[in-house]
């Protein structure tokens, strides 16, 4: 998810930072003149989007969780959530969707300063999350536009069956396409659909070298505070375009520069001059306090090589690819193959593989309070990782976007507490 229009405190951006910032104000720039230019607008969700149909047909995309993060990211969200707090909304439901109705009741201005459009279809891709058809009911009711829904199943044990797949397939072709064909004023054509499912590709591909440098010593990435910026594009409103391929090839390239200076990843105060531990990070960050959650890590030398938050719009490292030979087919096992859509001998069994491959020296889990998607279950990760690799984790909790529950010193003390315990490990272990 894209943060460029919130980034003050970074003392400099590396290029493709700046080209992904020109990238989202030129998209906040047609959504702010769609109902002038006569495009459709759908609202939809980041895990399980469909945003090569989207863009086949002619529509331009809004994510709420998206509009949600940027908020927090610019002081906005706590304002939007008492809002929404007024209005009846429990202290407990996720505060994505309250911040989200609140920004709606504010005005709905986008991250660049521009009213949003209203959408002109919901299009719901349930991939995990329960709440996205919660917040949804709420969207129809605010808007009175029509809804489309694509049931996913859920994977209990990590596997797609062809009975999954053909269920999604069905839907696609009865109706979410002719749900989409009507608002757009157009037939789908398939070659055009193929066609962006082409550059989607092609754009994985590099996502997942740049994900993989992280192998290397020193690691070039930070693969959860940096990767956020490196998900945006393929993670929104580019997935598909000429514009994503661009990107991600010259994203691709300025990592391996990197690898071939020795260099490791840049950080709010600058480059990183060490790494001292590399680790892996289970659950969301915190977006109200992004920059001091990061500084925490990177002043200590901790560099997070791998995480489970970048690949909540996709799992590309575990071979899947958008493939134009079987177009719907493709579509379906994307949604399918989410993250938040698996069970968690799955995610265990991921976030194991990161530990081994990436060669960790230790993991964190930052539990969420208001993300059941992320945050059921993940005492049970622990200690299953713990036995499995027998490489130490840690435990913090804050919260998406409410300040409220972002507590700075507890944090803090947890996190050099673990880093204390990690490095006397680190120490028997090499003596």
């Amino acid at each position: 998810m894209n943060l460029q229009q919130t980034e003050p405190s970074i003392t400099r951006k590396d290029d493709s930072q700046e080209k992904q910032k020109r990238m989202i104000a030129g998209h906040f720039d047609r959504l702010a003149c769609a109902q002038e230019t006569g495009q459709k607008v759908v609202y939809t969700f980041v895990p399980g989007n469909l945003t090569e149909l989207i863009g086949a047909l002619g529509m331009l995309p809004v994510l709420p969780e998206i509009n949600a993060l940027q908020s927090g990211m610019r002081g906005k969200s706590a304002g939007y959530i008492a809002e929404a707090e007024k209005a009846g909304h429990s202290e407990d439901v996720c505060t994505y969707v309250k911040c989200d109705i609140g920004m709606l009741k504010s005005g709905n201005i986008g991250p660049t300063g521009t009213r949003l459009p209203p959408p002109d279809l919901l299009l719901l891709s349930y991939t995990g999350c329960f709440t996205f058809l919660k917040w949804f009911e709420l969207l129809r009711e605010e808007y009175k536009c029509p809804v489309v829904m694509l049931h996913v199943p859920y994977q209990p044990d990590g596997h797609i069956t062809d009975e999954m797949r053909t269920y999604v397939v069905n839907q696609l072709r009865t109706e979410v396409i002719p749900t989409m064909e009507r608002i757009a004023g157009r037939t789908l054509d398939e070659d055009v659909l193929k066609q962006w499912l082409d550059r989607s590709r092609l754009a994985e591909d590099d996502l997942v070298a740049v994900w993989e440098s992280a192998r290397h010593r020193p690691s070039p990435i930070d693969g959860y505070f940096g990767g956020v910026y490196y998900i945006g594009p393929i993670f929104s409103a580019f997935r598909g375009t000429d514009a994503a391929v661009d990107y991600y090839r010259s994203l691709r390239l300025e990592i391996e520069e990197r690898i071939a200076r020795g260099e490791g990843p840049m950080t709010p105060d600058g480059p990183a001059t060490r790494e001292r531990y590399r680790l892996v990070i289970e659950g969301p960050p915190n977006w109200t306090s992004f920059h001091d959650f990061w500084r925490m890590f990177s002043r200590e030398g901790a560099t997070v090589v791998a995480s489970t938050y970048t690949r909540v719009g996709g799992l590309y490292d575990t071979g899947f690819r958008h493939d134009s030979a079987r177009p719907l087919e493709s579509l379906a096992e994307y949604c399918l193959g989410c993250y938040t859509n698996l069970g968690l001998p799955s995610r265990i069994a991921l976030l194991e593989r990161y530990i081994r491959d990436y060669q960790a020296d230790g993991f964190i889990i930052n539990s969420v309070k208001s993300c059941n998607s992320f945050s059921a279950g993940q005492l049970l990760i622990l200690r299953e990782l713990e036995r499995r690799t027998g490489v130490p984790g840690g435990f913090i909790e804050s919260d998406l976007v409410d300040p409220r529950y972002f507590g700075k010193a507890n944090i803090e003390n947890r996190l050099q507490s673990y880093l204390q315990m990690l490095d006397a490990n680190l120490q028997r272990r090499s003596a």
